[in-house]
């Protein structure tokens, strides 16, 4: 373990569409490779964005292109593009007032595997939300960060679910419940992470609208300003701080 050392330099990219901020992740994860190979131990940096235009990223993972509602001619009128990502996860929406973090990590550096990091990353997400006064947490059934959740399936849901045994009934509950705050979807290359999470702040959320978020039908969205109210909800450089604050420091445990 090397992560008592970690001191990750944080970039800030401002307002950036979406292929702009792609290529300087890409950028930044050949300079994290190439460091390892020099033997000059670059544990890598934080870039943080909000997408605009507004896009709909759609990845590889077979069914997520049909989980696009909207038409040609709504995204138009929305003024939404629509872009493929090499990410892992589903669909998903991209817009003003969310912060989205892009982590380009030596996980081989810090001697992390890839479902730790996971996991880390919807940690530091909890403990953001947390701080500002919204209690979220993980769903055992579907990535991401989650607020509220807990309500009964009925008896017609619970027959039908129940085929898949009991872990299948617990996720069919589950998938009535909660509002998702953050998504989270990685890729890595050689052991360097791109791409990560993107925590709904102010984010105008009937864009999700146009879309099944992560490819799960009848789950809501939410975001801090949702949560909070327009006149307690923190401004988007309090929650970028705090949010790589608590990054920065699960990284360095």
């Amino acid at each position: 373990m090397l992560r008592t050392s970690v001191a990750l330099p944080v970039i800030d990219l401002g307002v950036m569409d979406y292929r702009s901020a792609y290529a300087h992740q890409i950028r930044h994860l050949e300079e994290v490779q190439g460091a390892r190979v020099a033997g000059m131990g670059d544990a890598g940096r934080i870039l943080l964005v909000e997408h605009a235009p507004p896009v709909i990223t759609i990845s590889n993972r077979p069914q997520a292109a049909r989980h696009l509602l909207a038409n040609e001619d709504q995204l138009r009128r929305a003024g939404v593009t629509v872009e493929a990502t090499d990410r892992g996860g589903d669909i998903t929406y991209h817009g003003p007032g969310q912060l989205v973090v892009y982590p380009i990590i030596d996980l081989q550096h810090l001697g992390l595997g890839l479902h730790p990091y996971m996991r880390l990353l919807e940690e530091a997400i909890i403990r953001t939300s947390a701080h500002f006064g919204v209690k979220a947490g993980r769903d055992t059934c579907a990535t991401g960060v989650w607020v509220g959740g807990g309500e009964a399936i009925d008896a017609t849901e619970r027959e039908a679910a129940a085929g898949g045994g009991p872990e299948a009934i617990t996720c069919a509950g589950l998938r009535r419940s909660g509002r998702k705050i953050a998504a989270i979807g990685v890729r890595v290359r050689k052991w360097v992470t791109m791409h990560g999470l993107a925590l709904n702040v102010t984010t105008n959320l009937a864009y999700f609208d146009l879309i099944v978020p992560c490819g799960l039908p009848g789950r809501a969205v939410t975001s801090l300003e949702r949560e909070l109210g327009a006149d307690r909800c923190p401004p988007m450089q309090q929650v970028k701080d705090r949010l790589v604050a608590e990054l920065t420091a699960l990284l360095a445990a």
